[in-house]
């Protein structure tokens, strides 16, 4: 049992820190300089990736932001326009880059849980006018950050992928948590990487690394994208020492996600028992998103600071707790017996 003055921290996976296993493999590195291409554990770990989900090749960047962004610029170029959901991470919390970056236009479309579905996206394509930006890429996230960790199946992405190749459209994902989404569906990698141009995968959330994402693609797509993230400023020297955490997490901690996702659904039920609780979110994963009720966010979140419980504002009424690996049991049941007198204190 955790500490009566120990924090129970939910705010995100990306708190996670790096284990002393991972902490030995990263020491124990060879390394060299990717700038040159000349990293061997970087090389390493992109092909890894790629063998994974059986794209052609991989590109290891310092952030998801960075890899989703120099996707989006490798498929659209200015006065282009990319379709993807409302919610999305590349529109809501990338600093406004597919402006900045590629100078692309943005159509943002509604779907259940932040998913989209193939009509919906052919109703979005603009005709062939001198009005409209050329549609070029659509972008969906699996799983759904704003959906509460929501799940595609491939079901629900062939259809997506159809239109796509019909109309000469480019298929990117934001897979930050795509293994979440993997040990959910219970599907193969390689069929997701036969779905899409593009997948972005973040290693520093559930998967517990310290730093870094990598950029799936085809080999003349990564050698274009090579360039962008020069341009962008995210070329790394000696950063094997990096990719080695990547190589631990991919062979020892996809499988131990489901703790996460079991963990999670059993925070939204303690949630759910809460006043001023009204309801929350379907929970397929890590992320617990509770809709509020008579009370703001930010006097809910004080409320759990209280109790050294701490969780983000994700919308006017909303608030998001994320399970991850420094997450145990125990620090369940401190935070149900933190809760237990909650009516009596709000």
């Amino acid at each position: 049992m955790p500490q009566e003055d120990e924090i129970i921290d939910l705010r995100s996976d990306t708190l996670t820190q790096p284990t002393r296993e991972m902490k030995e493999a990263m020491m124990m590195a060879s390394l060299g300089d990717d700038v040159f291409g000349e990293d061997p554990t970087v090389r390493q770990l992109e092909g890894k990736l790629a063998g994974i989900f059986g794209m052609e090749a991989g590109l290891f960047c310092p952030s998801g932001t960075m890899t989703n962004q120099i996707a989006i610029r490798l498929h659209t170029r200015p006065q282009t326009e990319v379709i993807c959901h409302k919610n999305s991470h590349i529109y809501l919390y990338e600093g406004g880059g597919i402006m900045s970056n590629s100078h692309a236009s943005v159509k943002l479309l509604e779907g259940d849980l932040g998913k989209l579905d193939a009509e919906a996206i052919r109703q979005a394509i603009n005709p062939d006018d001198d009005h409209a930006p050329e549609t070029a890429l659509v972008s969906l996230e699996n799983t759904m950050n704003k959906g509460g960790g929501s799940v595609y199946q491939l079901e629900e992405v062939r259809p997506i992928r159809q239109l796509c190749k019909e109309t000469g459209l480019k298929l990117h994902l934001d897979g930050a948590r795509i293994f979440n989404a993997l040990i959910h569906s219970g599907e193969r990698a390689h069929d997701w990487g036969r779905m899409f141009d593009t997948i972005s995968i973040c290693l520093s959330k559930g998967l517990g690394c310290p730093v870094g994402s990598v950029l799936l693609g085809s080999q003349a797509g990564i050698r274009q994208a090579r360039k962008i993230r020069k341009a962008l400023g995210g070329g790394m020297r000696q950063a094997g020492m990096l990719a080695a955490a990547g190589i631990y997490a991919l062979d020892h901690h996809v499988s131990r996600l489901e703790e996460d996702h079991e963990r999670a659904r059993a925070i939204a039920a303690i949630m759910g028992k809460l006043p001023h609780v009204k309801a929350t979110l379907p929970v397929s994963t890590n992320i617990v998103i509770a809709r509020l009720d008579k009370i703001s966010p930010e006097s809910f979140l004080e409320k759990l600071a209280e109790k050294q419980i701490k969780a983000v504002k994700f919308g006017p009424d909303q608030i998001r707790m994320v399970t991850h690996l420094d997450i145990e049991d125990r620090h369940l049941e401190a935070l149900e017996e933190r809760l237990a007198n909650w009516k009596m204190t709000l």
